[in-house]
């Protein structure tokens, strides 16, 4: 980093200002650019000849430099673990270096360095596997916790994902259906169940007794499926029959089929045994008659198993219906159908046995590429009479006709592949979390969206399949009963599968955009609420059905809506809605039936449901105060701000390297001579701070013929570009400034800012926004010899700790037999019935030994003093530095007794 560079205020150990030096290095700043350019000489020669860079420069030349955009993207965990951290986590730690990228102090961890270089160097395959796996890279998979930045970052890539992946499931679902077959459907239906019977002008919705169904189907069901004449009395051809409205295609012919119960079914009570001789239980597989009767010759009188009719069972409003039966297969004209339910009529084909009649048939409208599919059903109950009811379903089983159907198709081909794509990500998620993935709704929502998904898929191809056999073999096969009954039942499942993964898929939005405060109100609010909304569910839930079994026991066996326990639910859940008839409830029951609908509203309506509210608005608050009293996990806002500003930032920085390159190239002709060689170029471009590659890039554009000199004509030419350049810059800056609200430029008036503190200091250099600092190679370099000298540092201060150990250890044994011999030195002199002379001799001894221990002690303190003292202190001192609290730091001073140590 030059003399000129300024640095920001910052706690860390950062570069010191031009023309200091380091404590305990004695390196001044310009020593460090020797060295500097020394590294950049020996570890890697980068300067490339001006014809090989002159293209390395242009218009975007002014970009981030591909070290800074890594640094950059190295930087957001460090910036993210910043933002949370204590003061304490900001102090210098080892194995950390500082540099500076848009004027701003960054931490480099060195491992990432090293691993990002090993990205570098990594192979073609091992390349692709990781772009490949970037494609599944979610907030399970990845660790984002830590970094806020990247956690929006990928919750925003999901939720770009997963809002296309819910467009084109839209565009699938709603392809299917359209308002077109609302009407369809009307038309069809008014046709068969509003037409009126000549004689009674009742209709199939009102039919009651088995006459009527006869009155039906020689006249509604005749007029209905054969249009032979036009409306002036005019026959149609022969080719326009079958026509239903003239538009609808009939496919083969319509089928009647009956199914009946023995005699023999029930029981009759001994006292009417000998009165009633006949017995026809309600419909069950179990009492279903399957003997030939009648005429006997045919299918209208012999039975047909459900194998044999290929058919499917019907669910009644009684029963369940099988698929077999006694079926009439009705012809393509009017004349020959209705001589059939003559015939039927005329030999008692429906009697006192017969439990359900259903007639079948199926149009298709090529107007609208839409089927119909209409089954009518007359249930005859064991209470006599007759109970209509109907079913007719408008699908679209033949998909792909028009343009749009096509379109679909295509939205078709992506979901399948955005189903591949979520089953690989599920499966990858599941591997890493194992049985912990489904503690989490959200995922259980997903896997349930995936297998309805992969169903859907499945039936579609088997729908495709089988419309086309059927239709092959009815084309095959014109007068043959076409049955597509099953099949509009699956399509009619398929569509309402699809229609709850649809509604599944757009509840899954909350999962992601749960990371803001205001929109985890919802599920905050019911998971807090869980506990006494569960207490509640079982009060109110005694309470109700006790109404519900009160209601069907008094008012069953007169109102319809009571006829049942599931239809008392639905009643008293409309009650609570305000959907009720009082007068019905009245005439029932002129006591019990306003005692229950008092008690029913007092008790649930002003007490229950009000308690409910008051838990859920109670829970509300609490959730509400508790979200204005934290702090969002990420406010999306500051996300795009900070988006925002990083754009501005880049684009000052870019119009501040400009402007340093055109005040260098007012001044660097030095002997005014109006030629520009390198050297001068390079020198004040140095002097401001730029790196060299940058530098020879510059000149490299414009030194069109290469002799490393820029004419008069080459520096206007320089000029005119750079001048362009700045004011395109300005142009988008007043852009993106209005657009933003006219905030601060942050790339200008917050780095100027940071720099003030540094002015006041006494830093006399113009620092800029712009300073490139050292590039990424040189960085690494850099760092991996601070790694190894503090390695280094680290063994000797490890084997001066283990010296100093062995004198302390020696100092202490001393100071032992010292002691000793003191005290046997106290006791000889004490003992005075001893010999004299043996005695002073004894002591001479003694004296003469602790002697000759001093002096030994002396000897090697002092030659432990004198080779190794400045040594010693200069290691003592780094590892004091860099490491304190040692046990170094920590020794007493009375260790060493030599006052040369005493620095150590």
């Amino acid at each position: 980093m030059s003399a000129k560079s300024r640095r920001p205020k910052s706690p860390r150990v950062s570069p010191s200002p031009s023309g200091t030096s380091r404590p305990g290095t004695g390196m001044s700043t310009k020593d460090r650019d020797a060295d500097m350019d020394k590294i950049e000489e020996e570890g890697f020669d980068r300067r490339p000849q001006s014809s090989a860079s002159r293209s390395a420069w242009d218009n975007d030349g002014f970009d981030m430099g591909t070290e800074e955009r890594e640094l950059n993207s190295s930087f957001g965990r460090r910036e993210g673990e910043n933002d949370d951290s204590d003061d304490a986590d900001d102090n210098p730690m080892a194995m950390e270096s500082e540099v500076y990228v848009g004027g701003q102090m960054r931490v480099v961890d060195p491992a990432a360095a090293k691993e990002k270089e090993l990205q570098q160097k990594a192979g073609c395959w091992t390349k692709f596997k990781r772009f490949l796996r970037s494609f599944w890279r979610t907030r399970q998979t990845d660790d984002t916790k830590a970094d806020k930045e990247l956690h929006v970052r990928t919750t925003l890539r999901e939720l770009a994902i997963y809002m296309v992946f819910l467009v084109v499931i839209c565009i699938v679902t709603f392809g299917m259906t359209s308002s077109t077959m609302y009407y369809y459907t009307k038309v069809m239906s008014e046709l068969f169940l509003d037409s009126q019977y000549p004689d009674t002008k009742n209709t199939f919705r009102g039919s009651t007794t088995m006459a009527d169904f006869w009155r039906f189907s020689q006249n509604v069901l005749m007029d209905g499926l054969y249009w032979e004449k036009w409306y002036n009395d005019e026959n149609v051809t022969r080719d326009e029959w079958g026509y239903i409205f003239y538009e609808n295609k009939m496919l083969g012919i319509p089928r009647i089929r009956q199914l009946k119960v023995r005699n023999d079914s029930c029981i009759v009570h001994d006292h009417f045994s000998d009165i009633i001789k006949t017995c026809y239980a309600p419909y069950s597989e179990a009492s279903e008659d399957q003997q030939t009767f009648g005429k006997a010759n045919g299918t209208a009188w012999v039975y047909s198993t459900e194998s044999d009719l290929d058919g499917s069972s019907h669910w009644g409003k009684l029963a369940s219906y099988s698929g077999g039966g006694f079926y009439q297969d009705l012809t393509d004209n009017r004349g020959d159908s209705i001589l059939m339910i003559n015939e039927l009529m005329e030999n008692l084909w429906l009697d006192r046995g017969t439990r359900v009649v259903m007639i079948d048939f199926t149009v298709y409208n090529a107007n609208i590429n839409l089927f119909c599919i209409v089954r009518m059903v007359m249930e005859f109950p064991a209470t006599g009479g007759a109970i209509p009811s109907w079913n007719f379903r408008t699908v679209k089983l033949l998909r792909y006709i028009t343009a749009f159907d096509f379109f679909v198709r295509a939205c078709e081909c992506i979901f399948v592949i955005f189903v591949m794509y979520y089953i690989v990500e599920e499966v990858i998620e599941i591997r890493k979390h194992r049985m912990a993935y489904f503690k989490t709704i959200w995922n259980c929502l997903d896997v349930i969206i995936i297998i309805i998904s992969v169903l859907c898929m499945v039936f579609s191809v088997y729908r495709t399949m089988a419309v086309n056999r059927m239709i092959e073999t009815l084309l095959s096969q014109p007068e043959q009963y076409a049955d597509f009954e099953f099949l509009g039942y699956c399509q009619g499942v398929f569509n309402n599968v699809i229609a709850i993964a649809v509604f599944l898929a757009w509840v899954k939005v909350f999962k992601y955009i749960s990371f803001n405060k205001t929109m985890t109100q919802l599920s905050s609010t019911l998971s807090k609420c869980a506990k006494d909304v569960g207490g509640f569910t079982v009060m109110f839930l005694i309470i109700f059905l006790a109404y519900a079994q009160l209601g069907y026991l008094v008012f069953g066996t007169q109102i319809k809506d009571f006829h049942t326990i599931g239809d008392c639910v639905f009643t008293l859940f409309r009650i609570i809605l305000g959907d009720f008839d009082f007068h019905e409830l009245e005439a029932a029951n002129r006591i019990l039936g306003p005692l229950f609908f008092m008690s029913y509203v007092f008790v649930v309506f002003f007490v229950l449901l009000n308690m409910f509210l008051a838990i859920i608005n109670d829970t509300y608050s609490e959730v509400k105060a508790d979200i204005a009293n934290q702090k969002s996990e990420f406010e999306i806002t500051d996300y795009f701000k900070k988006g925002y500003e990083k754009m501005v930032g880049k684009l000052n920085f870019k119009r501040d390297k400009i402007a340093d390159i055109q005040e260098a190239l007012a001044h660097a002709d030095h002997n005014a001579d109006q030629h520009l060689d390198f050297d001068e170029w390079r020198m004040e471009l140095k002097a401001r701070g730029h790196a060299d590659p940058e530098i020879e890039a510059v000149f490299a554009k414009y030194d069109v013929d290469g002799d490393r000199i820029l004419d008069a004509e080459e520096q206007m030419k320089m000029a005119s570009d750079l001048e362009t350049q700045k004011t395109d810059l300005n142009n988008q800056l007043a852009e993106l400034e209005e657009n933003g609200g006219g905030g601060q430029r942050p790339g200008t008036s917050e780095s100027n800012g940071s720099y003030d503190d540094d002015d006041e200091d006494g830093g006399g250099g113009r620092g800029r926004g712009g300073v490139s600092g050292v590039s990424y190679e040189e960085f690494v370099v850099l760092s991996r010899r601070v790694d190894r000298m503090e390695h280094s540092i680290g063994s000797i201060v490890s084997k001066i700790d283990a010296v100093l150990v062995k004198l302390e250890a020696m100092e202490r044994a001393k100071l032992k037999r010292r002691e000793t011999m003191g005290k046997l030195l106290d006791n000889i002199k004490e003992d005075e019935e001893g010999d004299g002379n043996r005695r002073e001799q004894m002591e001479r001894l003694v004296r003469e030994e602790l002697e000759r221990w001093d002096s030994d002690a002396s000897l090697s303190n002092r030659g432990a003093g004198s080779t190794s003292s400045g040594r010693h202190s200069a290691a003592r001192s780094l590892a004091a530095v860099s490491r304190p609290g040692s046990s170094i730091s920590q020794r007493p001073s009375s260790a060493i007794q030599d006052p040369n140590a005493s620095n150590v």
